[in-house]
């Protein structure tokens, strides 16, 4: 009975840090088909969300990502396709499209010499957890996410995001991510040995829990190429047209 009542009022807490906020503005001007003829297998898309839980974790962790997909489909697949691996609070583990996001700011982050076996395995990993639910009774986890912008210093603001059962930590979505990249050995943001072990020659390396992860660290990491599908494409600024008066007067979405 008491389980079912926290389950219910974790409801409750999903719907409301899942509701937009007004006032988003998408800087970006490449074009979602551009984006999606851009994507291979094994990318990472962040997504700059507007969600009050992505206000809440934009605000924690510093940075302009609140979300991490994996993308698990063909190179140059339609748009609509579900292709998009990704977690959150109100339906845990499954597919949504790119064109979901056709509206937000975007970022691809690529990991390098994967071979299509190491490929193929971290998308099997991450597509074996589809279904899987978070257990909202646990409220208290929840509710971090409720103070959009919590009077916590700097240095203590990350750890916030680590707090609680691990359940609902690992609605953020980078937890995934993250957790398919590890099962394959692949870096993100791993530590050195504090006792200065070597293997080789090379110094040892461990993996952080995969919990402890946030959208920003894909982009932070050194493993990972950032691709932009303009530049991708034989971008030349010869070929742009620019107004004369620079006023910025009619103004044109390029998307």
């Amino acid at each position: 009975m008491f389980n079912s009542l926290k389950r219910a009022i974790g409801g409750l807490l999903a719907d409301f840090l899942s509701k937009d906020l007004p006032g988003y503005q998408r800087l970006d001007t490449v074009a979602i088909v551009d984006v999606a003829m851009t994507l291979e297998k094994g990318d990472i898309v962040l997504v700059d969300g507007n969600t009050r839980i992505s206000t809440a974790i934009k605000y924690l962790t510093q940075s302009t990502w609140s979300h991490a997909c994996l993308y698990v489909g063909e190179k140059g697949t339609d748009s609509s396709q579900l292709n998009l691996l990704e977690a959150n609070l109100k339906n845990g583990v499954h597919l949504t499209s790119l064109d979901h996001y056709a509206n937000f700011n975007l970022r691809i982050c690529r990991p390098v010499n994967l071979s299509d076996e190491e490929t193929g395995q971290l998308v099997e990993f991450a597509r074996q957890r589809i279904g899987h639910q978070y257990d909202l009774k646990n409220v208290a986890d929840l509710i971090r996410y409720v103070i959009q912008k919590p009077a916590v210093p700097n240095r203590y603001r990350r750890s916030l995001l680590s707090l609680g059962s691990g359940e609902p930590t690992k609605a953020i979505c980078s937890t995934l991510v993250a957790e398919s990249f590890q099962s394959i050995d692949y870096p993100i943001l791993p530590r050195l040995n504090s006792k200065g072990g070597f293997s080789g020659g090379a110094p040892l390396l461990y993996k952080p829990h995969f919990t402890h992860f946030t959208p920003r660290d894909f982009d932070l990491s050194p493993y990972f190429r950032i691709i932009k599908p303009t530049t991708e494409s034989g971008f030349n600024h010869h070929d742009l047209a620019w107004e004369a008066n620079g006023d910025g007067a009619g103004l044109l979405d390029l998307t």
